[in-house]
Formats: structure tokens, sequence, C-alpha cells
């Protein structure tokens, strides 16, 4: 056989026998079938599981361009009073590079024309750029807004929403109350806009506001406490080192959620629908292959005679099953070739094909409020599209062992009995 798995007398047969089906009518259309289904399997599954990888590595690379790695909270939901201390011990630890402090709290959004609930995240002007999503996002002037004129930062649909700009003002009122001549009032302030930012990911976009420190104590009537210590790590892959070394270092009064935990529905979700989806569309080759096994019975049954006359000419029942192996073979490996190649040019230019399609059809497939990312992503993972071609040449030869055995069964004296 030489260097080869299949010698040149079995790919020559092989070949001859594919050519031929042009003139077998059915037959022939069974293998295209075959063929195009097992094309279309392989490039969604390639394309599924590209965008399920893109929806995670964009989920996560969010996440963490706004929120740290590690959340140092109060037991009982209580405020951390000492939380200047926290910082110093914290920043001492290996591999983190930045620990900043937050108000956090809930309130509602009113303008002239809208009204909307709103988180606030209280934060030094010196703390946003560890946020490095964020950063990004904002403008010399917005920052600039924030620094010195100590106003507000929104997110842009969240503006869009209240239909405010730069410059104009929202009245912000706390679910905390004051006590007033005239009775118990919630506490209401107008804060001027200083800019938006726009991080790509609905939920910040749509809800968050960012008030500089000193107006967001006043604000919250809180003095000198944090409601939360953000721990930023060079590599998010060191979580679980910098967990139990902060672990060992802090209070017991203090606890520490990393961005896993925090997020678990996110990931748990993600993973669950990338396994769903993967059995689901493997039936697509499945069914191709059950395609190529009655193509290639069809085919055994039109070369009876063909295959008696290579017994008696001294081929072994070997070499039969392996020319028919690689008969069925050559379809599903050039299925799965092309439906790669075409996977993989989808799954690159996948936000490119979304965005013509919703334009042409005048509809929204991608809506981020409800997947949360404004742009639909893709991140072609190889090992994954090894598994998937893998997968379909595996079952491409398991039905080819079928119809291969029987044509090996076939006795020279009963075939030509009538030719």
């Amino acid at each position: 056989m030489g260097n080869s798995i299949f010698n040149e007398t079995e790919r020559t047969i092989a070949v001859r026998y594919i050519k031929s089906r042009r003139a077998e009518g059915f037959i022939s259309v069974s293998a295209w079938f075959s063929l195009i289904g097992i094309i279309l399997g392989v490039a969604t599954l390639i394309v599924v599981m590209s965008v399920m990888n893109g929806f995670r590595t964009e989920l996560v690379e969010r996440i963490l361009g706004i929120n740290g790695h590690l959340i140092v909270y109060k037991k009982n939901g209580l405020s951390i009073e000492n939380y200047n201390k926290i910082v110093n011990q914290v920043s001492d630890t290996q591999n983190v590079i930045a620990v900043t402090p937050h108000l956090e709290g809930q309130a509602l959004a009113k303008t002239k024309n809208a009204v909307s609930g709103v988180i606030i995240r209280g934060t030094k002007w010196s703390d946003l750029p560890a946020k490095k999503l964020l950063w990004k996002s904002l403008d010399k002037a917005t920052i600039d807004n924030f620094k010195i004129k100590q106003n507000v930062i929104l997110g842009y649909r969240l503006a869009q929403r209240l239909n405010v700009t730069e410059g104009d003002y929202i009245s912000l009122i706390s679910p905390n109350v004051m006590e007033t001549a005239i009775g118990i009032l919630p506490i209401k302030q107008n804060f001027m806009v200083g800019g938006t930012f726009d991080i790509g990911m609905y939920e910040y976009d749509n809800n968050f506001v960012f008030i500089p420190w000193n107006k967001a104590e006043k604000f919250l009537s809180t003095k000198k406490v944090a409601h939360g210590i953000e721990i930023f790590l060079q590599n998010p892959k060191t979580t679980n080192k910098v967990y139990s070394n902060l672990s060992s270092k802090l209070d017991d009064n203090l606890i520490i959620i990393d961005w896993k935990k925090r997020n678990s529905s996110f990931m748990n979700a993600l993973d669950v629908e990338k396994n769903v989806m993967f059995v689901i569309l493997t039936l697509i080759i499945l069914v191709a292959t059950f395609n190529i096994i009655s193509s290639m019975i069809m085919l055994v049954q039109t070369k009876i005679s063909d295959i008696a006359l290579m017994r008696t000419m001294g081929a072994s029942k070997y070499l039969i099953i392996r020319i028919f192996m690689l008969t069925g073979s050559i379809i599903g490996i050039l299925g799965t070739v092309i439906g790669t190649v075409l996977g993989i040019i989808v799954s690159v230019n996948i936000e490119s094909i979304r965005n013509f399609i919703s334009t042409f059809f005048g509809q929204e497939l991608f809506s981020p409020k409800i997947y949360f990312l404004s742009t639909l992503p893709s991140n072609i993972n190889f090992n994954d599209v090894l598994v998937v071609i893998g997968l379909s040449i595996s079952l491409t030869l398991l039905a080819s062992i079928f119809p291969a055995w029987k044509a090996s069964k076939i006795s020279p004296a009963e075939a030509l009995r009538y030719e």
C-alpha cells in the first residue's frame, strides 16, 4: 500500500464508482443530498460553537471591564467602615493591580420627558481607569466633567431613554427618606450630566449612573463608609489563588465573592446552551450519514457484477471492503472539508451577515435587550473545529462499514449465474 492508507488500485476504483453515479440517477441524487447534508451540518455546528464561544468571551470581557475580579463585602449587607485600611491590605497582595471602593444604591431618575429606575455607583475619578472598558469609552471632556465639575456619567442607552445629553439635568430620587417640617420626604437631588459611556453591554448601558464619591455620600446618606471593595487582578486565572490569600488575610466579618460566582447564572446558561446545541446539530450530520448508507447500499446492488468479476480475478473480501469504505468516505471527507471552510468564513463575517439580513428584512435579529450585547460575537476555537471534523469523518466511516461489508459478502458464482 506504500505510504498511503489506501493503495492506488483501491483509490482508482473508488473514484471511478463515485464518478459512475452520474449514470445511476436516484443514487446520484441521494449522494448529493448526503454531501449537502454533511456540508450544512458541519458548517452550522462550527458557526454555532463559534458564536457560543464569542458570547462567553464578550460577556466575560464586559463584566470584568467594569467590575472587579473579586469583590469584598461586609456580612449581613452592612457598610464597610474601615475601607481604607482594607484597601491598603489588599493592595499588597501579589497579582493585584487595583483596589477600588464603591458606593452603590438604587434610585429613580426623572427628567421632563421620562422616568426610569437606575443603579447608581459612587466612585472616585482616580478609580475609573481600573474599569478598562468604561475608561476607554469616556472622552476627555467627560472625564474632566466628572473630575472637576462633579457631574454624573450615564450609560448612553439610559441617556437616550431619559432624552438627556451633556449639560442637561436629571433628578435622582433616593429610597432613603429625610424628616422635614411637613413630614417625611424622599431624598431628591438634581445632577448635571457630564457625559455618557458605552461598553456594549445592554444591562450596564441601560441602567448605570456613575456619581462622584462626595456627591454619592450625600445622596445615599453615608459618611466615611464603602458598600463594597472591588479588586482587579493582572491575570484572571489567578482569581482562586488571590481569593485564598485574601481569605486568610482579611477579617472574618468580610466576605469575598469572585466574578464567576457573581455571574454564575450567565456562565452556566452559556455552557448548557453550547452543549445542547452541539448535540442537536450533530443530528444533522447523523441524518446525512444515513443517506450515505442508503446510497452506498444501492451502489453495491448496481455493482454486483463488477464485484463478482473482481473476486474471480483474485480480489479478497478485505479489498472489496476497503474500496467501498473509501467510496463512502470520499463523500464524508469532501463534505467535511467544504463545510469546515464555509463554517469558518461565516463565523468570521457573522456580524456583517447579521447586519445585511436585518437591513434586508427590516427586522432586528439580535436584540441587545435580550442578549445583553450590542453586536453578535464570534470566537473560533480551533479545538472545537477539530472535534467537529473528527466527529463528521468518524460518523462517515461508520456509515460506510455496513455497505462495504455487504459488498464483500457477494458470492461470485451467484452474481455471475445469470450474466
